[in-house]
């Protein structure tokens, strides 16, 4: 049976200012971000357009970056840390919707207004980028457009995914699909970001390396809809059952993908 929690309540994080400096024109060539992120569809000798355009932003762990509700003036890329994305009611509660890190970017915000709020895990490095003249971008480079259009969509795919979850799933089944996901999040050097995204896809990282996992095991709860206690009691079970390995730092090993997607999709 699900195991249903209330959403955490909690007093509003602090609200990040949001100075920082403009990139160089030429940054963006020898960005290591670049090559799984959507800056990757402008071409190198149109790339200096965009850098001129990026302002480097540092947000302190705990500290909102994006305010739900408030105006949608500027998109997000993280360069570096991760973040948590989250949905709040006035009285302080607040649901966590998702988790992003390297190469995501945020603020795809389909009215002139944010429709979630994200919060720095850790200390975050972004580029933020002007909506207005974002759109001059996109107007100028289709390639970029088309490609903002697929991070959308990879969105919606993940936000239907996520009402499976929390509507039908097991609590095992739950945490499965949540550790197939960090490593379909995860990819290789190199490796485009849009390419194996989606719950339960596992073309990141490959069987026997460290999934990071830079959330709390609250967090983890919040987004899965479960308790803590049930979220440790679940991992230790994987454990004992060889699926997953306790790797460095705040991370997992998965060493039985089969046996993990396999519970991820309802069929253990």
């Amino acid at each position: 049976m699900p195991d249903p929690t209330p959403c955490q309540r909690e007093a509003p994080p602090r609200r990040a200012v949001l100075s920082g400096l403009h990139r160089q024109p030429g940054y963006c060539l020898t960005c290591g971000v670049r090559a799984h992120s959507v800056c990757s569809a402008i071409d190198d000798q149109d790339i200096a357009r965009l850098a001129e355009m990026a302002v480097e932003t540092t947000v302190l762990p705990g500290r909102t970056f994006i305010e739900e509700g408030a105006p949608a003036t500027d998109f997000f890329n993280v360069t570096a840390g991760n973040v948590k994305l989250f949905k709040a009611l006035p009285d302080g509660r607040r649901q966590i919707t998702g988790f992003a890190g390297t190469g995501h970017f945020l603020g795809l915000a389909v009215s002139d207004r944010y429709a979630f709020g994200a919060e720095a895990m850790d200390t975050v490095r972004l580029c933020r980028f002007s909506r207005t003249r974002m759109r001059q971008m996109m107007d100028d480079f289709p390639r970029l457009e088309r490609r903002l259009l697929a991070e959308a969509s990879n969105e919606l795919v993940a936000a239907q995914s996520q009402m499976l979850l929390l509507g039908r799933k097991t609590a095992r089944e739950r945490v499965a699909s949540f550790l197939l996901d960090r490593v379909g999040d995860a990819p290789c050097p190199g490796q485009d970001r849009s390419r194996g995204q989606g719950q339960g896809q596992s073309q990141g990282l490959n069987q026997g390396q460290d999934v990071p996992l830079p959330m709390t095991r609250a967090d983890i709860a919040d987004y899965l809809g479960l308790t803590i206690e049930t979220v440790s009691r679940t991992l230790s079970w994987m454990r004992t059952e060889r699926m997953i390995a306790i790797g460095k730092g705040h991370a997992v090993r998965v060493t039985a993908m089969d046996r993990l997607e396999i519970l991820a999709g309802g069929e253990a």
